[in-house]
């Protein structure tokens, strides 16, 4: 019996340790692949006319690849050193564009499967918590009535999210909190912010700034440039790394709270904790790609199927199967009907909705992780 539980030990020690697998490694390195190819088919192809090969010079060149004061400019803001025109297009134009739609598929991939571990609870996403319609309304409120404040649209996107989930913390209290009545309360705290942005468009009195915030609504990576670069840069980063921090504990979350607490967690902390990180994630990519739907709903499910249910391998997964949806939907979106664009988030509607019905008639348990 001592040696039966002692191999136990060794062989639960040995997982622990040796938790990327080959599935992980596959994901990971064909999700980079098809966010490296649908970059650079994103850069060829503007309305500046520009070969194909021409564009990829200009994207590879050294002398504009390693120079500090290229980068210095576009990471930190000020005057870009005098370059080619087609350096300007690609570098200044069109990769900035590629660069915000991985930065938002990573957070919004995250943040869904966050929520899911959070909620226990698969169709749990920032969208269907309230959270998108929380910021969406602080964002949208911010363009329409105060765009002077344009530059601070992460904090205020944040502070309605947050604004939000804790309306719905609220709701579904009841002596704690249980995965359904956290769903519920999201559910009507969405519907309630969504007809507050409705609202706001006969409050609005410049045509412009009203045509702006429906196309943000819809989701849209067009006109992103090194401002969102910047603005997405430092939140994104800490809601990611906290996410992949946080995974161990959300595999505790997964195992109930019975078990959780009786491991010595404190659930409820963990959980309004967890959720924070998530609220951050979420809020980072509405404000500068909009209100784009099912990519934090979708890429948990898709990458929970190849590499399982463990929230270590899961988070790594999204943070490189994100940015792969996005901007090989954003490159659909903008060249499938051109010189038409169409918003990011109707072709990621389009993919994910098909896929989300798939899965609900392929599993009859869907809704409980």
């Amino acid at each position: 019996m001592a040696r039966t539980g002692s191999a136990d030990v060794d062989a639960a020690a040995t997982r622990e340790r040796h938790w990327v697998t080959g599935r992980l490694a596959t994901l990971c390195l064909a999700s980079v692949a098809l966010t490296a190819v649908a970059g650079l088919v994103q850069v060829s192809f503007g309305t500046y006319s520009m070969t194909v090969v021409e564009a990829w010079r200009a994207l590879l060149d050294p002398a504009v690849l390693f120079r500090t004061d290229v980068w210095a400019a576009f990471l930190l803001g000020g005057d870009l050193p005098p370059m080619e025109r087609r350096h300007l297009v690609v570098w200044n134009i069109r990769l900035p564009r590629v660069l915000v739609g991985i930065a938002a598929g990573a957070t919004l991939a995250v943040s869904g499967a966050v929520f899911q571990a959070v909620t226990r609870n698969e169709l749990a996403s920032p969208f269907v918590l309230g959270v998108s319609s929380g910021a969406g309304f602080a964002v949208l409120a911010t363009l329409v009535l105060f765009s002077g404040l344009a530059p601070f649209l992460p904090l205020f996107a944040a502070l309605g999210g947050a604004a939000a989930f804790v309306l719905v913390y609220a709701i579904a209290w009841k002596g704690g909190t249980t995965p359904v009545r956290l769903v519920l309360a999201g559910i009507v705290v969405s519907m309630i912010f969504h007809s507050l942005q409705q609202g706001l468009f006969y409050l609005a009195d410049d045509l412009g700034a009203v045509q702006s915030a429906i196309a943000w609504t819809t989701g849209s990576l067009t006109g992103a440039d090194w401002e969102q670069v910047r603005v997405v840069l430092l939140p994104g980063t800490a809601a990611v790394g906290l996410s992949l921090l946080g995974a161990r504990q959300l595999n505790l979350l997964l195992l109930g709270e019975r078990t959780a607490k009786s491991l010595g967690m404190r659930v409820e902390t963990v959980r309004f904790g967890m959720a924070a990180v998530a609220i951050l994630a979420a809020s980072t990519a509405i404000a500068v790609a909009g209100i784009v739907s099912f990519v934090g709903l979708v890429v948990p499910h898709i990458v929970r199927t190849i590499v399982g249910s463990d929230y270590r391998r899961l988070m790594v997964g999204c943070v490189f199967a994100g940015p792969a949806l996005m901007v090989a939907a954003d490159v659909l979106a903008r060249l499938a009907l051109a010189p038409i664009q169409v918003p990011v988030g109707v072709v990621t509607g389009l993919i994910g909705g098909p896929y989300f019905l798939y899965l609900m008639r392929r599993r009859q348990g869907m809704g409980d992780l």
